[in-house]
């Protein structure tokens, strides 16, 4: 069973489900109802909420406040051939929001989920 659990706003669950399964290894644990769904991968749990009036992870704030996808906060997928992996996904169309970029501890690249919010490819240095 999952470890960690990550929760993301998305518009379309079913949209995210094909994405993270088809692209970046994921099976989905459950989907009961079109605004949630609970998929794996290792010891990461990603929870997809949409958007709604029916309670859960996707319901408005007390202020009224609507969940959004998008922003700066992510997960961060340990990957082993990051160049092989980008050009598949670039391959399939997935929108990319930087080149892959060398720092102090890896190579990284950030991608966009069909609804916005950013997914961090890491291969550590070896």
């Amino acid at each position: 069973m999952a470890t960690v659990s990550v929760r993301y706003i998305v518009d379309d669950v079913d949209a995210a489900i094909a994405f993270y399964c088809r692209h970046l290894d994921f099976r989905e644990e459950m989907h009961p109802a079109p605004t949630f769904a609970m998929l794996v991968r290792g010891d990461l749990r990603l929870l997809l909420s949409a958007p709604s009036e029916r309670g859960g992870g996707g319901q408005a704030m007390p202020d009224g406040t609507s969940p959004a996808p998008g922003g700066w906060n992510r997960i961060s997928l340990e990957v082993s051939d990051l160049d092989t992996i980008v050009a598949g996904l670039r391959d399939a169309k997935v929108h990319f929001r930087n080149q892959i970029v060398t720092g102090v501890g890896g190579r990284q690249i950030l991608l966009d989920d069909p609804a916005g919010n950013p997914v961090e490819l890491f291969e550590p240095l070896s």
